[in-house]
């Protein structure tokens, strides 16, 4: 069983880690595509943006797609559109053409981040999906730990452009990955009743579902928090608090790592205490820390070494939430669950650009827009946790 279970994290893992590679990697670039391009803070976020957008879009395609045609198809076809866009991302002449590719490397992106879900909820649920799902996100780490360093010294070798070179050679990898690696996990007898049909009436139910929309909602506003991050850090901490972006990617991947390194714990937790009482300890601690990180910043301390403690610590109570939430949204939905799992991500990834979108209108060059946006996304992950899984119905949840 650990055997098996390494062996799919690995290969989810590293598959899944594709598309945000291409995030994590670009961050340490962005001022220095700015000036390259001769674009303003506002252009160069909007590149990220596209990013975002695409995955919130795309997601809903790839899910229901994998439904009826495998899992596996969809994975490759994912994975060339993003190689292919990448190289026109390195090859981008302005600010405008990096954004439309950028939203297009992201519509290939998203196979990569829809599609391994699904493979978890088609193998297991309850317990053993949470510890699948932890062990996926170990797996995963080596994108926010990895990527910034990485792409920091790609930066100061090779210039910006050289990260789309890099992620590229990372699609290309995930094919060979997935051709020799991972076994199809939707064989055609499953597939039978699945079409665009049956797509739009699964979209339906979740829908009127509002324990899984609840259940989305809160994974969506928890990473909404680490968008605001991701979009708004290297400005924050390169130029107002003066990093190189080389120190800038230790920060980042310091909390980047307390995130995944809390998420490890979930499978044991939700043994002991049951995945609700996880998800609704931590939403409380994550929103304490934040809030506490706010009302610090807006009472006029403004210093480097506290926002980073806070975020840490923050992060760590973040990591227990989002994976732990997924995996209650899908159990009750194993039918559908590439439908079940598009949804998902496409809440998160609309309410996270949502947040990246309001944050942007704000930016003044302090860390003060970030802080509240983080604080903020914080306590409606607790409103919306407490709102959902404090009824009568998450006593029936299997722990």
């Amino acid at each position: 069983m650990n055997s098996h279970f390494l062996r799919t994290a690995l290969v989810l893992g590293l598959l899944s880690a594709i598309g945000p590679f291409a995030i994590d990697m670009y961050l340490p670039a962005l001022p220095s595509i700015g000036q390259s391009l001769g674009a303003s803070m506002g252009a160069v976020q909007a590149s990220l943006m596209a990013f975002f957008a695409a995955l919130s879009i795309g997601q809903l395609i790839y899910g229901p797609v994998s439904d009826m045609l495998g899992r596996k198809l969809p994975l490759y076809f994912g994975l060339l559109l993003f190689a292919v866009a990448s190289v026109g991302c390195a090859l981008a002449p302005n600010i405008h053409t990096l954004v439309i590719l950028r939203f297009v490397q992201g519509l290939g992106a998203c196979a990569g981040m829809v599609v391994p879900r699904a493979v978890v909820r088609d193998l297991h649920t309850g317990n053993d999906a949470a510890r699948l799902t932890s062990m996926l996100m170990l797996v995963f780490s080596v994108s926010p730990v990895l990527a910034p360093l990485t792409g920091s010294y790609l930066i100061e070798w090779f210039g910006w452009r050289s990260v789309f070179w890099a992620v590229t050679v990372a699609a290309a990898l995930g094919v060979a990955l997935l051709a020799t690696s991972l076994p199809e996990t939707r064989p055609p007898a499953d597939r039978v009743d699945s079409s665009v049909g049956s797509a739009l009436a699964g979209y339906g139910v979740l829908l009127r579902d509002r324990h899984f929309l609840g259940l989305a909602c809160i994974g969506g506003f928890g990473i909404a928090s680490f968008f605001a991050y991701l979009a708004n850090s290297s400005f924050v901490l390169i130029d107002h608090f003066g990093l190189t972006p080389r120190q800038y990617s230790f920060c980042f991947a310091a909390n980047a790592a307390a995130f995944i390194g809390a998420s490890q714990f979930t499978g044991t937790l939700s043994v002991r205490f049951g995945m609700v009482q996880v998800v609704k300890v931590a939403a409380l601690g994550f929103a304490g820390v934040m809030a506490l990180l706010a009302a610090l910043n807006l009472g006029g301390v403004d210093r480097l070494d506290l926002l980073l403690v806070l975020l840490f610590v923050g992060y760590c109570f973040l990591g227990m939430v989002v994976p732990t939430s997924a995996v209650l949204a899908l159990d009750d939905h194993g039918q559908i669950a590439g439908t079940a799992s598009a949804l998902l991500g496409t809440v998160q990834f609309v309410v996270g650009a949502l947040v990246m979108a309001v944050v942007g209108l704000f930016v003044d060059g302090s860390a003060r827009p970030m802080v509240l946006g983080i604080a903020g996304s914080a306590l409606v992950t607790l409103g919306l946790t407490y709102g959902t899984l404090g009824g009568s119905r998450s006593a029936a949840i299997p722990g």
